[in-house]
């Protein structure tokens, strides 16, 4: 396919690198060129302007927040602008529901496709085409898109036909990511103060009741007090819980612990954190009882 890549930080430089390596056709475009020269060398068309990167049967937008999406898609010569009738937008980055169903419309009066797929994974996952993808919309569009989904992932979910919907999931999946990071932080905080080491407690926790991912990664993480370079920064990590806590207002279901995290996350950032990763806010509960700032 042919196929224009919007978008080459942390995870977009990944996912456009495997997209070549299954033998699409890439154009690549970003703010910041050095990036595209290292994609070029790997054989990618690099793109001066967004429209260039349009000119395709798919563009692929992986940025980081509301704004860059909307920049790069409603700004002159953006994407909504330069994409050619019948091509399609996939949207991979994490964005509120609303922007979700802006873009759904403003895609659809143009007559080109709209496809939501965020992806769960951290940027060695990216990196290795082991993402997971959430993929929502037209299940004729969902379907001629699976070439992308599959060169950038180990599986594809398909939750439903409205793209707002893979949005919803992704922010939930990411609002429970950092309910774990605040729980085990907090667990870890009250062995480590009693004398018990960090990495044998969750040696314990993950060959025990904790074997999964989000546990080996995010403890191992806060056991080695490992908070830089960021896979993920604590800024987007209060992004994405502003846009739990906006998506729950509109559906009107409380997210008490989603209000706590932003606490958490505010509170990281005014400490002067919120170039760490997001698991940094997991180190609080240690500040809390008398040991260092995960900022020091």
């Amino acid at each position: 396919m042919r196929i224009g890549f919007v978008g080459l930080g942390n995870m977009g430089s990944g996912m456009a690198s495997n997209l070549l390596r299954a033998g699409h056709e890439v154009t690549a475009y970003n703010r910041s060129q050095d990036k595209v020269d290292a994609l070029a060398a790997a054989g990618a068309r690099p793109a001066r302007t967004v429209a260039e990167a349009c000119d395709a049967e798919v563009v692929v937008s992986m940025l980081a927040h509301d704004g860059a999406v909307e920049a790069v898609t409603f700004g002159d010569d953006g994407i909504l602008a330069s994409l050619p009738a019948g091509a399609v937008h996939v949207s991979a980055s994490t964005i509120s529901v609303a922007l979700s169903e802006r873009l759904t419309a403003a895609h659809g009066d143009a007559g080109q496709g709209f496809v939501a797929a965020p992806v769960f994974g951290r940027p060695e996952a990216a990196a290795a085409a082991k993402l997971f993808v959430v993929v929502a919309g037209a299940p004729e569009v969902v379907a001629a898109m699976s070439p992308v989904f599959e060169a950038i992932g180990r599986r594809t979910f398909t939750v439903g036909d409205e793209p707002k919907t893979a949005n919803l999931v992704k922010l939930s999946g990411n609002f429970l990511i950092a309910s774990v990071i605040e729980s085990v932080g907090e667990a870890m905080a009250l062995v480590g103060k009693a004398g018990v080491d960090k990495q044998q407690y969750l040696e314990l926790l993950t060959s025990t009741l904790f074997d999964a991912p989000v546990y080996h990664t995010y403890g191992g993480l806060l056991a080695r007090q490992e908070f830089e370079r960021a896979g993920f920064a604590a800024e987007g990590g209060l992004k994405d819980v502003r846009l739990v806590l906006a998506a729950g207002e509109s559906l009107q279901v409380p997210l008490p612990i989603a209000s706590l995290l932003r606490d958490r996350f505010l509170t990281l950032l005014a400490l002067g954190g919120g170039h760490l990763d997001w698991s940094a806010i997991g180190a609080l509960a240690e500040r809390d009882s008398g040991g260092d700032a995960p900022t020091a």
